[in-house]
């Protein structure tokens, strides 16, 4: 199927909404999302204990029910929807240790079920869900070290299979699907950010790399458009080149055209409105959205922007009704919610940017 050219739809279109909260504060959770359901996952409480609950808000009805517990309590897992099922993977136990273990919430029987292990644990493992196969690739592992496996998960095996590892070891990286190629950017080693952006092709079975971020930005955040990928702001560490002897905040843009297959040299006005690191990102209605953070105020950011790809400019939307940074980001088609976090401490807001619907 060809990408389409998006229109971009007008700020005005976009609200927020603000769904009931959570039974309890939560930052470094996990969400996934299927058929109106909005699954949180583990992790940390108040005083940072990992958590082994787990609950399911009804987006419509705006309903939460409480699951069954996670087998294992975790904080920093990756999960992901297969066959219906709820896959969580991975992440920090209460121990404060990377775990291995797998486990599966059937939503027709109510209960959780374990699944073959990784094999090797791990925290901060990127995975994708793709034709019906679940790829975990990377995290950090038990001796902190940043890992460059990439396994391979069939739900009728219950077997993960090694694949072609990554060039670069990583962990936190974001990935995104295009075409028959899972593409990897940024991540960390340690407290150093990784700039590497790497593709693995499904059907060739290998990794290609291209060419790296521009500016090596921790608490940065990653995003796809139709025909771009767009490495936004952060915290800017100290280099030979920088003037600054510590890190500050940046509200840098870099933007890489898939199809020429380079990053484009930014422009003022691309810059973001605020400097801003530990954000969220997303699109909606054909707009790259930031949201919250932290930036050189003493408490969170509540501001919020849209970036017009045409236009090439950024522009305020309305706040968001928590300011928060540390928040989990889950996108849906026309919806941006936004989970836990920290506030004043640990937040339970849930909260949507949503896009009206043309009638």
């Amino acid at each position: 199927m060809p990408v389409q050219e998006m229109a971009v739809s007008s700020a005005k279109s976009l609200y927020w909404e603000k769904f009931p909260h959570m039974s309890q504060c939560r930052v470094y959770c996990t969400p996934v999302y299927h058929a109106g359901l909005l699954y949180v996952l583990g992790g940390c409480s108040e005083t940072g204990t990992p958590l082994d609950s787990a609950a399911v808000l009804d987006v419509e009805s705006q309903t939460w029910s409480q699951l069954p517990p996670l087998p294992t309590a975790r904080a920093g897992a990756s999960a992901v929807m297969l066959g219906g099922q709820v896959m969580v993977l991975g992440g920090m136990n209460q121990q404060k240790v990377p775990v291995a273990t797998v486990e599966m919430y059937h939503p027709d029987e109510g209960k959780w079920e374990t699944r073959a292990s990784l094999g090797h644990p791990s925290m901060g493992v990127t995975t994708v869900e793709k034709d019906g196969k679940v790829y975990a690739m990377g995290g950090m592992g038990a001796d902190t070290a940043p890992q460059a496996l990439v396994r391979v998960y069939e739900l009728e095996k219950d077997h993960w299979q090694p694949i072609t590892s990554m060039p670069t070891p990583r962990y936190g990286a974001t990935p995104f699907i295009r075409g028959n190629k899972i593409y990897m950017l940024g991540g960390r080693q340690g407290k150093m950010p990784i700039t590497a952006v790497e593709a693995f092709d499904l059907e060739m079975k290998s990794w290609t790399r291209f060419p790296c971020i521009p500016s090596r930005r921790a608490f940065s955040s990653c995003v796809m458009t139709d025909e771009s990928f767009l490495s936004l702001g952060g915290l800017q560490q100290p280099g030979p080149h920088n003037f600054y002897s510590r890190p500050h905040f940046v509200n840098t843009v870099e933007e890489y055209d898939l199809d020429q297959d380079i990053w484009i040299k930014p422009t003022r006005t691309s810059r973001m409105r605020e400097k801003r690191a530990d954000f969220v990102a997303g699109c909606l209605g054909g707009r790259v959205i930031v949201a919250g953070g932290l930036g050189n105020q003493p408490s969170p950011l509540g501001s919020v922007e849209s970036y017009n790809p045409m236009k090439r400019r950024w522009e305020y939307l309305a706040p968001m009704p928590t300011a928060r940074c540390s928040s989990a980001l889950l996108q849906t088609t026309c919806m941006l919610f936004v989970i836990g976090g920290v506030s004043q401490g640990p937040s339970d807001a849930v909260e949507a940017l949503c896009i009206q619907e043309t009638v």
